[in-house]
């Protein structure tokens, strides 16, 4: 697939959502606080949003649904991910100009942050910080055919409404991350497990020094090696087999994609491994160790617990935690910058530090929550997650749930 075809994909996709939405690009401009000259070029195929935000960003504002979104989502990261590969050089482009200022939290930093928590960007590190912004995505991500293209259902039938179809932040920056520099990834290496207890600091069934052949899977030769993004065979299953079986909630379809990552990442922080997304030795021996475990609380009762701490505004509380992770608390995500996006509330690696922070306690539900409380009070607004706010602002009000009968 050619720089030029993915490219071409991507806008594709971007002119049938506004055609189906009769918006035109000054409309565009004001709904998404970019300017109409860089919509343009998004949907010419001249160029690709810096991130995944702007297009998120353009096509809630033309009323896609999730899975329209989640597509929207792949092709940018395939498109992104061509134009990195490419050996041409391709003209610097400009990051979205605001189409206005009268939007706080527009702009581009916060576009660079995806939402990670108060917008901020942080300059990666040779060995990344063991914390970093994703969730658990409770909605798998499944690996399609990168060359399929958006089926852009009929304006009748398309769900409007803002916040009720926006697309949750997936994992553009992962896909884009480790399909283009997983030996980058690889080059971190995973350290013994520094948590008091933790059971990887030994392995007595690894026998390669004794002579004696190991049976389990991801120890023979056929999962010879790491196991990475992109991956589909047997090894990538037994993988995701040891995740279901320590409670982590997954598909085991034999796919390693952006589901798998999360997993494989949040599993690696409660192990007490150096989290690179990348299943080595360590994270081989940990997995069969089975004394990790990645039981966590139900999209449910996160829910409830949000709206229990923001009792001040507890819909937009918790709609704004849906929007940002699924209220999954094991979500994780990877900015292209090297940095990530933690929990709940998405909080980033140079927040969750100013707050005293690490990537374990992230991961724990009451902790994010009452974080992101935190992170609310010093201003008294959602101004921390731009995006996520913005959609819920711009979405119709709820309708209210009727009463029951009084007897």
């Amino acid at each position: 697939m050619t720089h030029s075809a993915e490219f071409e994909k991507f806008a594709a996709c971007l002119r049938a959502l506004k055609g189906r939405a009769d918006l035109s690009y000054e409309a565009l401009a004001h709904k998404t606080g970019i300017s109409s000259s860089s919509l343009h070029r998004y949907c010419s195929g001249s160029y690709v949003p810096p991130d995944y935000g702007c297009a998120h960003r353009f096509a809630t504002a033309c009323g896609a649904s999730r899975e329209e979104l989640r597509k929207v989502h792949r092709l940018w990261a395939l498109a992104d991910a061509a134009r990195s590969a490419s050996s041409a050089p391709v003209s610097p482009e400009p990051e979205p100009e605001p189409a206005t200022r009268t939007e706080t939290g527009t702009g581009t930093r916060a576009e660079r942050t995806q939402d990670a928590g108060p917008a901020r960007t942080e300059a990666p590190s040779p060995t990344a910080d063991p914390g970093v912004n994703p969730s658990p995505d409770p909605a798998s991500d499944p690996a399609s055919d990168p060359a399929s293209v958006v089926d852009i259902v009929p304006a009748a039938t398309a769900r409007r409404g803002a916040w009720n179809q926006r697309g949750r932040l997936t994992l553009a920056a992962s896909v884009l991350a480790l399909a283009l520099a997983a030996g980058a990834w690889a080059l971190i290496p995973e350290t013994e497990p520094h948590t008091t207890g933790a059971t990887n600091t030994t392995d007595t069934t690894d026998t390669r020094n004794t002579g004696k052949k190991d049976s389990r899977l991801l120890f023979s030769d056929a999962c010879d090696g790491t196991v990475g993004m992109g991956q589909q065979d047997a090894c990538v299953r037994e993988v995701q087999r040891l995740l279901a079986r320590a409670g982590a909630d997954i598909d085991v379809d034999s796919q390693f994609g952006p589901q798998t990552l999360r997993r494989v990442t949040a599993f690696q922080v409660l192990a007490g491994i150096a989290p690179n997304g990348v299943v080595g030795e360590q994270t081989k021996k940990a997995l069969y160790a089975q004394k990790t475990r990645m039981d966590t609380w139900s999209p449910e009762k996160v829910r409830q617990r949000v709206r229990e701490v923001f009792e001040e505004e507890p819909d937009r509380a918790a709609a704004i935690a849906d929007c940002q992770s699924f209220l999954d608390p094991l979500h994780i995500l990877p900015n292209t910058n090297g940095t990530r996006n933690w929990g709940v509330f998405q909080i980033s690696d140079t927040t969750l530090r100013e707050l005293g922070g690490t990537p374990s306690t992230a991961l724990e539900p009451e902790w994010n929550i009452q974080a992101a409380h935190r992170l609310w009070q010093r201003t008294e607004d959602f101004s921390a997650w731009p995006h996520c706010d913005r959609a819920y602002q711009s979405s119709p009000p709820p309708t209210p749930t009727p009463s029951l009968s009084q007897p």
